[in-house]
C-alpha cells in the first residue's frame, strides 16, 4: 500500500512509520503541518530545515502543509488530495487512544478520499514508549508541560531512565496527554544519524521548548 503519514517528527509518528514499513507498505511523503507565521510545525515547533534533514534522512520527500490556524483542516484535506492523486491510498497517523483525535483523522481523509490507518490504536501507552527505546530510536525531548516536567529533561534523549522519573511522577509516560513531545532524529528507519543543535530553552508559561535546529555543517 502507498501511503503518506502524518508526520510531526516526534516518538509515536516515527514508530507509526516503523510499522507501516515493517508490513512492507511504501511511503510517499511526510506531512507535516507547518505554522504559516512561525515556519515552525504546529504543536511541536519542530523548524523547516531539521524536518528538511529528518526527511532527507528517512529518504521520503517532506510535504509541507503551510497553515495559519483557521483553515488547518482544509489545507491538510487539500494536502491530501494531492498525494492522492499521486498515488496514494492511505493516510498513517500516530494517535494511540484518544477517540476525538482519531475522528478528525478519519474526516480528513474521508474528505480526501484516502483510507485512514492507526498502526499504534488502542496499544498500551507504556509498551509504545519501551517499543521506542528498545528499537533504539534516538528521540529528543523538544518540550514540556512546566507543572509536569521540569525544564531539565529538554534536550535529553528519551530512556528508561527518564521514563522512571517520569513514572514516578504519577505522569503518562507516553505524553499522550501533552506532558512533553520530542523529536526523533535517528534510529532504525533512519539511514544515517541526524545532526542537531541544542540551543535557547523558551518558556510560555504554560510550556517550555528547546530550539532544536539542524546541526551546521
Amino acid at each position: 500500500m502507498n501511503f503518506v503519514i502524518s508526520y510531526s517528527g516526534g516518538k509515536d509518528s516515527v514508530l507509526s512509520l516503523h510499522k507501516m514499513l515493517e508490513g512492507g507498505h511504501t511511503p510517499m511523503g511526510l506531512l507535516v503541518m507547518v505554522n504559516q507565521e512561525q515556519q515552525r510545525s504546529w504543536f511541536h515547533g519542530v523548524d523547516l530545515e531539521l524536518l528538511r534533514q529528518i526527511a532527507a534522512s528517512l529518504e521520503i520527500p517532506l510535504l509541507p502543509c503551510e497553515s495559519g490556524g483557521e483553515d488547518y483542516h482544509t489545507r491538510m484535506e487539500e494536502t491530501l488530495r494531492a498525494a492522492k492523486a499521486q498515488g496514494a491510498e492511505a493516510c498513517v497517523f500516530g494517535d494511540i487512544d484518544i477517540e476525538d483525535h482519531r475522528e478528525w483523522c478519519r474526516a480528513r481523509c474521508d474528505a480526501a478520499g484516502l483510507q485512514c490507518i492507526h498502526p499504534l490504536w488502542q496499544r498500551d501507552r507504556l509498551d509504545n514508549t519501551n517499543e521506542i527505546i528498545a528499537l533504539g530510536y534516538q528521540c529528543v525531548i523538544k518540550c514540556v508541560r512546566n507543572k509536569d516536567l521540569p525544564q531539565s529533561f529538554l534536550g535529553r534523549i528519551l530512556d528508561a531512565e527518564l521514563v522512571a522519573e517520569m513514572a514516578k511522577r504519577g505522569l503518562d509516560v507516553c505524553g499522550e496527554n501533552g506532558e512533553y513531545h520530542t523529536v526523533a532524529v535517528g534510529g532504525p528507519v533512519f539511514h544515517r544519524p541526524v545532526a542537531y543543535e541544542c540551543k535557547e530553552i523558551l518558556d510560555f508559561g504554560n510550556i517550555s521548548a528547546i530550539n532544536i535546529c539542524a546541526a551546521k555543517r
